[in-house]
């Protein structure tokens, strides 16, 4: 049976430079994820892991993100050393 991943839409937009100018750049892509991230933002937000929403939101986007790379590539040399403290890492954020 295939394997089914989620599609999601991220849509990147510069508002402002910490020089004070206006952002101009944005960025669009298209990414698949085997979780339904928008349930993965009500769970890291309901167990208060950080305070503010935003942070939350930055955090599971950020680390869905980055571990789902880590899956695809998974003999990938750059992420041999990483793999096990990944794998702590994420048996702890379960448990909390």
């Amino acid at each position: 049976m295939e394997k089914r991943n989620n599609i999601y839409h991220l849509e990147l937009k510069e508002l402002s430079l910490k020089d004070g100018s206006e952002g101009n750049k944005t960025l669009e892509f298209n990414f698949e994820n085997h979780d339904d991230l928008f349930h993965i933002f009500e769970v890291i937000k309901s167990k208060k892991v950080f305070e503010d929403e935003n942070t939350s939101h930055e955090f599971a986007l950020g680390l869905k993100l980055f571990t789902e790379v880590m899956l695809k590539s998974k003999k990938h040399p750059l992420f041999a050393e990483f793999r096990p403290a990944m794998v702590e890492f994420m048996k702890k954020l379960k448990s909390i």
